[in-house]
């Protein structure tokens, strides 16, 4: 790849002078992006730039995705019906029949389908609205360094004090408790959950619903066991307690499995499922549960862009090509090996430097958190996107789109490597 000259000033200033200070990500990648094709960006200057990043996990089968686009352009050059709210329309019918064909019946799984509008906190609204519809209770328990979105009631079961600090109200009505490994393996985290379910004097109220990520991605790459998920769902089923997944950005393949809780031999009670949903980068969200759960009344929950046709298309294209078979889920665990592999002898080399992950979701974790960043603005120097993530930004979170190439995996390691190297050395 050829580097060219960096942006110009000029070029730059409108976003300085007219956008909100509030932007983020415009910060650490200073380029204009213009086109994009797969596991590739490329900037007004020609300049190209290896994908780690996928859009924070909305892009997993990579920018302009042939399949999703032809289909995208027939149904738009076709008139297809583009907003239509929740009325019935060919392509939501086509999307329904083909996700409950590939997805929802393969897994033996019986849930109902909400389209509580287009993002991820508008699903997590949802789920933590209907948990409290049903239950009757109010309180939630979510986890330490979850994310789950920034409306207030997502902030609320979020545990990142910058975000939720922004929220500028108090965040109420829940519970956070130690996500797995939080105390090193050095306390079993249910043994205090547990105790104080039972104990009439804990003060805590009976909650609602746990909501947890089975691999907290915002959080710093954090993996939840299988058994620590077996034994919440356990804990939760014992109790009555409505078990809410939050598969936003874990689902749709990005472990392995479209659902990111199959390795563990759960089934919540709640799903919320958003970026990567649609296919080709379109907003859609999702709101799975069950059967029994579906105790809304009309429009009491809505949205006016909850029926995105465009991204029911994509949305059904990518189930009937993707997840016809397992060659898409066997193919994104042997790529998140080698990326474990690399990062294990990175660790191996380097004092400081350890790794965790699942699937195509990996994070190189750096005991002084300064390194990450260095390490994510050395490779974007060098063509490559990757982000941090974690309470301190400790983590370089690598999740490039699942149909990247063995050739363009190895490119982008190099880079990461070679970064570690001039950081670490």
């Amino acid at each position: 790849m050829t580097v060219l000259e960096q942006p110009d000033i000029s070029r730059t200033s409108i976003f300085e002078t007219l956008e909100s200070e509030v932007r983020s990500y415009s910060r650490s990648w200073p380029a204009v992006f213009e086109t994009a094709s797969g596991s590739w960006l490329r900037d007004e200057n020609g300049k190209d730039y290896l994908d780690f990043f996928a859009g924070a996990g909305a892009l997993n089968y990579g920018h302009n995705n042939p399949v999703l686009k032809t289909a995208l352009v027939d149904y738009i050059m076709n008139d297809g019906i583009t907003h239509s709210l929740d009325m019935h329309t060919v392509a939501k019918r086509e999307l329904l029949e083909s996700f409950e064909r590939t997805i929802l019946e393969p897994r033996g799984l019986d849930y109902k389908v909400q389209f509580p509008g287009p993002t991820g906190t508008n699903t997590v609204e949802a789920a933590l609205k209907l948990a409290r519809k049903v239950t009757g209770r109010e309180s939630i328990i979510n986890f330490t360094n979850a994310f789950h979105g920034m409306t207030l009631g997502a902030l609320s079961v979020t545990g990142n004090s910058m975000k939720r600090a922004g929220a500028g109200v108090p965040l109420v009505h829940a519970t956070p408790m130690p996500f797995d490994g939080y105390f090193d393996g050095s306390t079993e985290d249910f043994h205090w959950f547990s105790r104080v379910l039972d104990d009439s004097g804990s003060g805590l109220n009976r909650p609602a619903a746990v909501i947890v990520e089975t691999v907290q991605g915002e959080g710093g790459v954090n993996v939840a066991r299988p058994e620590w998920l077996r034994a919440l769902a356990d804990l939760c089923t014992e109790r009555g307690i409505l078990l809410i997944v939050d598969d936003v950005q874990m689902g749709c393949g990005r472990t392995g499995p479209f659902f990111s809780f199959e390795a563990a031999g759960i089934t919540p009670d709640i799903v919320t499922l958003s970026k990567s949903i649609g296919g080709y980068g379109l907003p859609l969200a999702l709101t799975l549960f069950r059967r029994e759960l579906d105790v809304w009344g009309p429009g009491e929950h809505n949205g006016t862009f909850r029926g995105n046709n465009p991204a029911f298309v994509t949305a059904r294209a990518a189930f009937d090509h993707y997840w016809s078979d397992d060659r898409l889920e066997r193919d994104t665990l042997r790529k998140g090996e080698r990326i474990r592999q690399t990062f294990m002898n990175l660790a191996t080399m380097f004092d400081g430097v350890s790794t965790r992950g699942r699937g195509l979701v990996q994070g190189l974790v750096f005991d002084d958190p300064s390194d990450a960043q260095k390490v994510c603005a050395f490779a974007f120097e060098e063509g490559l996107l990757a982000e941090t993530a974690g309470p301190s930004d400790e983590v370089v979170k690598l999740l490039p789109p699942l149909t990247i190439t063995d050739d363009e995996l190895e490119y982008g390691l190099n880079i990461i490597a070679e970064a570690t190297a001039k950081v670490c050395a």
